[in-house]
């Protein structure tokens, strides 16, 4: 399983890169696993406001349908236009290509509470 020391995670299996004042949002390794083959994604559009720890969209797989959380609030900047057509990208780059949105936070401490890689790690091990 791959779990960047680079990146922090949720609960949920989010995980947050931090670009400058932006912060870039996906589903790790885990979660994409999990959900086996990626078949559509639904995302926010730009401008939206996110709330931290409510949906900002949903993943759906030949499994099932499944929320994703905004580990931060903020206000989409960016979504990933490439999964509009090729949503398998989630599955084979789940930290790169597969990226969801990328919000500016309107809270600069809110990564205090994330995850790091080491105490993600310790969840998944615990499953």
């Amino acid at each position: 399983m791959n779990i960047p020391d680079d990146l922090r995670y949720t609960k949920e299996h989010e995980w947050v890169r931090l670009e400058g004042s932006l912060a870039r949002i996906g589903i790790t390794d885990y979660a994409q696993d999990a959900l086996g083959d990626v078949v559509y994604v639904d995302l926010p559009a730009v401008g939206a406001a996110l709330t931290a720890n409510q949906p900002l969209g949903e993943v759906e797989s030949t499994k099932s349908v499944s929320d994703v959380y905004c580990p931060l609030a903020g206000i989409v900047v960016e979504r990933n236009a490439a999964i509009e057509d090729r949503p398998e990208l989630v599955n084979e780059q789940p930290y790169g290509d597969g990226w969801l949105v990328v919000i500016e936070p309107t809270d600069g401490r809110a990564m205090d509470g994330l995850l790091d890689a080491a105490a993600y790690r310790a969840i998944i091990d615990e499953r």
